[in-house]
This record gives structure tokens, C-alpha cells and sequence, in this order.
């Protein structure tokens, strides 16, 4: 209206700018709204730019990926599509509609926990070190525990030790869906793996699992990992054990449980008082561990787990056993009996023990099999054949076949007993030839016999004078 007046004043455009502080063509184009009786602003035309041709495209790939696709991966499918800008254009255009799909993909609603309902339950790893952080929703009370590894036996252990922490067992565990907990799959619908049902049954909770891939359904103990981190883990810069990190714990977690908690406005460990009286009695004693998992025996008596294997008694080849882990043990049962007991060791690597095959580990004996009259007739002539040709292939001897040929030929003019002999003072010198053997027969009984050196020879010196070393010096020594 200031410039539709300035001009009526003035009856000029670039006056009337002059008095507004605007451009001259600007008054015109809101005097010449004015005469067509429009004083809104016409609408902008959009421009159309270089990736509406692979709009639709980014669109689909962006809701595929929920979100999570780059423009980097998608510049050579958009090519190849008919786009012919910059990579520049195409990153712009991917962040605008990621950002309309983060906007409209989900609607987020305040969670508003039941007392005594549940209790969520995730792991963290930050410096070698893994943490189980669990939170009760409505008391908001958090429970951080340190352990070497995240197996059924450890997560469940330290599962118990939470609800004696909390005083009490409430009617859901949440979880993600962590593998030492889930025994399959099935359309989207966990199945509980058999130790997880045996201990939820025994303490009387409903075992519940998220949604795949999707955190934010279980915000509430994401957040406790990440400030246990950043306000514990980290600060600590590493503990010397397990035992020492759980010390820390239990005292990070009294001080925070003391503290006023900004999301429910009030303090946790106060909260859990009134919250108590609704969760489940403890039972009077702990479960029976679980077993870990359970394994058929192969015919090599071994079961595997962690990607290494135990032996196992040969009577259990073919049978379902159990296998649970107790302090750093792998022990294996069958129908509620131990049949072995192992030490854990790293993947790839083998536990045996020799009872459970009858003997000590030997060598593999290739066994010799003679096929040709030669071959026969040669090994005819006892043990010390054996030897002597395992001896001589041994050692690379060339035409070895023929060699044999010859040495049982010599048989028929000296005797069965003195080419044994002959034999055996080769293989002593290892000469391995036809005539070698010929040689020591043609030698006879004169050669000396190979004999293993006897006990050390006493003798009785005489005594004799001795004079000392100062006798013999040069100068007279003072």
C-alpha cells in the first residue's frame, strides 16, 4: 500500500522507488496488481531442473533404502537413466527428498510405560570391553553390567543378577533381536532360543523381541548405551579386569539412579520403590544354566561351537548334546549327564582328549601292499624289507623297482639269512643300490659289525707329581 500511495503522489515509478527504497520495476509490477484489483503475490513458477528426468527414480531407490541410500551410488543408475547434470545437482536433489522421507516416514508418539511392565535389554562394546545395559521404563532405573562376551550363558546370568538388583521380576523383557536370545525366524515372528523360554518360564516374564533393524523402538536403553559410554566407559579410559569394571558400575549406576531423571521429573531410585510392589516375586533359587546350544556329534567325536571343536565319547556319535559354557569351561551333556569337559579355545582351534578315542594320537602308516612277484618276494624277506624300501623311496632312489629285482635275485647264491644280514648293514649306511648289497655279500664276514656304543670305561689313573703353573712362568712372580 506504501508504494501504490507513493506513486498516486508522485505518478512515476522510479520517484516512488526512491521514496520506498525498492526497485522501480518492482513499483510497477505492484501498481500494475493494484490497477487488476490482485494485491496478493503471484505465484512462483517452479524451474525445472536437470533431475526431474530421475525424479521418480531417487524417489523409489530413496524408499527402498529407507533413507539411507547416497547420491554417490545412485549417480551411475541416474546415468544410465538419461541424466546429464553434475554430481553436485544429483546430491542436491537426493537430500531433499531424504529429508521429505525422514519427515514423513514415521509418526513418533510419546511411549507411556506401564509400572512394572518392562524392561528393555540391549548390549554395547567400547574399548574391548562389553557392556549389558537394561532399564526399567516407567522407574526409569538403569542396570550396567560388564562381561568378557555375549552369550546366551553370560546375557542370562546377567539377567538374573538385574532382577535381584531391581528386587523383583516385571512382565516383559524387551530385546533386540541378539542371536544368543533368538533361536529362528519365522515370517517376521521370533521364536525364543530354548535355554531364553526355560529361563523366562523359571523367573515367569513374557520374552519380547523388536521390530529388525529398527533401534528407535527401543530408544530408551540405546540412550543408556550411549551415556553409559560417554559418561562411564570412556572417562575410565579401561579397567584391569571384569571383575574391576563391574565395581565401577554398580557405583556409576547408584549415582545415577540418585539423581533426578529430566525425561520423568523425578529420581529413579525413589520411583523404584512404588514400582517394586508391582513387579514378580523373585524365585528362591537361580535356573540350572541353560544350555548354550545343542549339537549332533560327528563321526569324528567332535561337536563345534564358537567355530572350534571338542571331542565327545564315541558312544555319542550321531546324538543331539548339550553344550554349556561355565567359567571359561565348554562343558557337554547329554539327557542331564557331563560327558566331557573342555577349556574354551579360539576358532579354529581343536580341545581332544585321548580317552574319548582310546588312545594317543600317531601318526597315519601308509600300509605297504605288494602287487609284482618282485615286489613279493622282496618284502617275503621279513620287517627289515619294509625298511629297507620305505628307507630307500625315502630318499629319492631312482629305478628303485628295479633295484629290488636284483637285490632278490642274490638270494638264490648266498642264502636267504645272510641277505637279511646284508640288508640290514645297508639300511645301517644307508645304501639303498643293488650293488651295495652285492658288495657287502662279496665283503662276507670280514666287514666290522655296526654296534651301539657301550657304558662309559672306568680306569684308575696312577698318581703322579704335579707341579704348579708358577713354575713355569718366565719371571719370578712376587
Amino acid at each position: 500500500m506504501n508504494i501504490v500511495d507513493a506513486y498516486r503522489r508522485t505518478g512515476s515509478y522510479r520517484a516512488a522507488a526512491a521514496i520506498c527504497g525498492v526497485n522501480h520495476k518492482t513499483v510497477r509490477r505492484v501498481v500494475e496488481r493494484a490497477q487488476r484489483g490482485r494485491f496478493e503475490r503471484a505465484p512462483a513458477l517452479r524451474r525445472t531442473r536437470n533431475t526431474d528426468v530421475v525424479l521418480s527414480l531417487i524417489e523409489e531407490r530413496v524408499r527402498q533404502t529407507d533413507g539411507r541410500i547416497s547420491a554417490k551410488r545412485l549417480l551411475a543408475e541416474a546415468r544410465a537413466a538419461g541424466y546429464g547434470g553434475s554430481a553436485r545437482n544429483l546430491r542436491r536433489a537426493v537430500a531433499e527428498l531424504k529429508a521429505a522421507h525422514r519427515r514423513d516416514r514415521r509418526v513418533y508418539r510419546p511411549w507411556a510405560p506401564v509400572p512394572g511392565e518392562h524392561l528393555v535389554i540391549d548390549w554395547g562394546v567400547e574399548g574391548g570391553f562389553h557392556v549389558l545395559c537394561a532399564v526399567l521404563a516407567w522407574s526409569r532405573i538403569r542396570f550396567v553390567r560388564f562381561a568378557a562376551r555375549e552369550d546366551q550363558a553370560t546375557t542370562l546370568r546377567l539377567l538374573a543378577e538385574c532382577f535381584e538388583t531391581l528386587g523383583g521380576v516385571p512382565a516383559v523383557v524387551l530385546a533386540d533381536r541378539m542371536g544368543c536370545l533368538k533361536g529362528g525366524v519365522v515370517a517376521n515372528v521370533v521364536v525364543p532360543a530354548p535355554g531364553y523360554i526355560a529361563f523366562a518360564g523359571h523367573y515367569g516374564f513374557r520374552p519380547d523381541f523388536c521390530e529388525a533393524g529398527d533401534p528407535e523402538s527401543k530408544g530408551v536403553v540405546e540412550a543408556l548405551v550411549g551415556y553409559a559410554k560417554r559418561d562411564l566407559m570412556i572417562p575410565a579410559g579401561g579397567w584391569g579386569s571384569i571383575e574391576a569394571a563391574n565395581e565401577s558400575a554398580r557405583a556409576w549406576c547408584a549415582e545415577v539412579n540418585g539423581q533426578r531423571h529430566s525425561e520423568i521429573a523425578a529420581v529413579p531410585a525413589e520411583r523404584l520403590v512404588a514400582e517394586r510392589t508391582l513387579l514378580r516375586a523373585l524365585p528362591s533359587l537361580r535356573p540350572a544354566p541353560a544350555p548354550t546350544a545343542t549339537r549332533t556329534v560327528d563321526r569324528l567325536r567332535t561337536v563345534r561351537y564358537g567355530s572350534a571343536r571338542y571331542s565327545v565319547p564315541g558312544t555319542f556319535i550321531g546324538r543331539r548334546v548339550e553344550l554349556v559354557v561355565l567359567g571359561g569351561e565348554l562343558v557337554i551333556t547329554h539327557r542331564g549327564g557331563e560327558i566331557a569337559r573342555h577349556r574354551l579355545v579360539g576358532p579354529g582351534e581343536l580341545s581332544l582328549d585321548d580317552a574319548h578315542y582310546g588312545r594317543k594320537a600317531q601318526p597315519p602308516i601308509r600300509a605297504v601292499r605288494p602287487r609284482t612277484p618282485a615286489e613279493i618276494a622282496f618284502l617275503g624277506l621279513g620287517p627289515v624289507a619294509v625298511a629297507f624300501l620305505r628307507a630307500a623311496a625315502a630318499g629319492g632312489t631312482a629305478r628303485l623297482a628295479t633295484e629290488i629285482a636284483e637285490i632278490v635275485d642274490l638270494e638264490r647264491a648266498h642264502g636267504r639269512a645272510v641277505l637279511v644280514a646284508a640288508l640290514e648293514r645297508a639300511l645301517a649306511f644307508r645304501r639303498f643300490r643293488a650293488a651295495d648289497v652285492r658288495a657287502i655279500l662279496v665283503a662276507g664276514l670280514g666287514t666290522p659289525r655296526v654296534r651301539e656304543p657301550g657304558p662309559r670305561l672306568a680306569i684308575e689313573l696312577p698318581a703322579v707329581p704335579v707341579r704348579s703353573l708358577a713354575a713355569y712362568a718366565l719371571e719370578p712372580v712376587s
